[in-house]
């Protein structure tokens, strides 16, 4: 099986079903937990989106001139409440119509602890199990991606928005109250979001206190002790015992490599 690397493809199951995705095949990794396999890197990368030959990877998958033109390489996906589609000098405002001026629910998220993240709704719970989460609950729901930014923005002043990938690989860990950490967010920034309201229209951030706690389990056999990441501009050949998928990273018993880092590289997986 042969051909260039995507996002795996995932199913909410209990525990999480996994797709190895190489150009147009797929295949189930889960039946692979607990054996061997290879994954070798041939030296070629295809851009995600013009399928240009490149020496250098941008943004997870895209050629330079595309990272350098796309909006969805720009610097607002990553901080929204940056967004320029008002202004009307966004890069690809069909585009940014169909992502950005859309729904968007600002979420908690137990992945190396408590953290708070947007996404479309849509996206939901795939987002989640890309994170690595085990638990993750909806807070808040908006009309835009802007709109999203602004309330994760007024999130991060009491609450990360980032994963730590090293400990979130080492263990589920524990279990938290998510409900209680929302209602008490909900309280103290209630000043803010009023603020947003304000700029936005009274019915533009609204709570979800129906919202119910989303539990995630991973079909891991074994976590490591010890962290180490894999690399194919490195190391073209890996191989080891697959311990485990979680987030989009493959645990082996030699380290763990991030799939979706690699985007667009042309990888085989060799029977061993």
């Amino acid at each position: 099986m042969r051909g260039y690397l995507r996002k795996m493809d995932v199913v909410h199951q209990d525990p999480v079903d996994y797709y190895l995705r190489l150009g147009d095949q797929e295949l189930h990794l889960n039946p692979y937990i607990g054996k061997p396999i290879k994954l070798v890197y041939h030296q070629s990368i295809e851009c995600l989106y013009c399928g240009r030959a490149t020496k250098k990877s941008f943004s997870q998958g895209y050629c330079y001139p595309c990272f350098r033109k796309l909006a969805r390489c720009d610097l607002c996906v990553v901080s929204p409440d940056r967004c320029h589609y008002y202004e009307g000098t966004c890069r690809e405002p069909d585009w940014g119509e169909k992502f950005c001026m859309q729904p968007h629910i600002v979420y908690l998220a137990n992945s190396s602890g408590i953290k708070v993240g947007i996404t479309r709704v849509e996206n939901l719970p795939n987002r989640w199990i890309d994170q690595g989460a085990t638990q993750a609950l909806p807070v808040i729901s908006v009309d835009t991606r802007q709109q999203s930014g602004f309330v994760e923005k007024a999130f991060k002043r009491h609450v990360s928005d980032t994963t730590k990938w090293q400990q979130m690989l080492k263990a589920d860990g524990d279990t938290i109250d998510l409900a209680s950490e929302r209602d008490r967010l909900l309280d103290e920034l209630e000043p803010e979001l009023e603020v947003l309201r304000g700029r936005f229209g009274p019915q533009s951030i609204r709570p979800m206190p129906e919202a119910e706690i989303r539990v995630i389990r991973y079909a891991v056999k074994q976590f490591p002790t010890k962290v180490v990441s894999l690399n194919f501009d490195k190391t073209p050949e890996i191989a080891g015992t697959l311990l485990g998928i979680k987030g989009q990273y493959l645990l082996l018993d030699i380290g763990v490599i991030n799939l979706r880092k690699f985007t667009s590289y042309e990888v085989e997986l060799v029977d061993e």
